[in-house]
């Protein structure tokens, strides 16, 4: 994604700051009033939460609340995780994770980061001329490719996983 930058005042930027503060921040404000100048349709982006958070009451009946307490165990949330989880959904916000979700996203974020390793190693040795351009340095790459590949789809797994849920899909 292209990454445009300016130069104002002091003034002016306090001035934006401020502004921006109560509409979502900086970098939503500029993206909104970029669209609106060449006409492009609104980001499908969730507007970012801004205030001090407030305390909302809800009452369910003792099945609802139960079932709600089951759901939420199940994803490894207390019931207010899960309410608060279902209601940002809705408005948009990016889908909340479970525990088991975030590590199985940090196993394949460290899978990567070792697979990325191996594969500048492989390319320093390729650029120093080290290389042997033979069999077994072709059955690394094949290797390192076919796990970019099962890690691919792990995580459109855990990501299609929550935000089916989150979607009520």
């Amino acid at each position: 994604m292209p990454t445009l930058t300016l130069r104002v005042s002091d003034e002016l930027a306090l001035q934006f700051a401020a502004l921006a503060a109560t509409e979502g921040g900086k970098s939503a404000l500029i993206r909104r009033l970029l669209e609106g100048a060449v006409g492009a349709p609104e980001s499908k982006r969730a507007p970012v939460a801004v205030g001090l958070p407030q305390k909302v009451t809800v009452r369910f009946r003792e099945s609802e609340l139960r079932q709600v307490g089951e759901m939420a165990t199940a994803r490894g949330m207390t019931r207010t995780q899960w309410i608060t989880s279902l209601v940002r959904s809705r408005l948009g916000a990016p889908a909340q994770q479970s525990e088991g979700e975030r590590e199985a996203l940090r196993t394949i974020a460290r899978e990567l980061s070792r697979i990325g390793g191996n594969i500048n190693q492989i390319a320093r040795a390729a650029n120093r001329s080290e290389l042997d351009p033979g069999a077994d340095s072709w059955k690394v790459l094949s290797e390192a490719q076919g796990a970019l590949h099962a890690l691919q789809g792990e995580l459109k797994e855990v990501l299609d996983r929550t935000s089916t849920y989150w979607e009520g899909r």
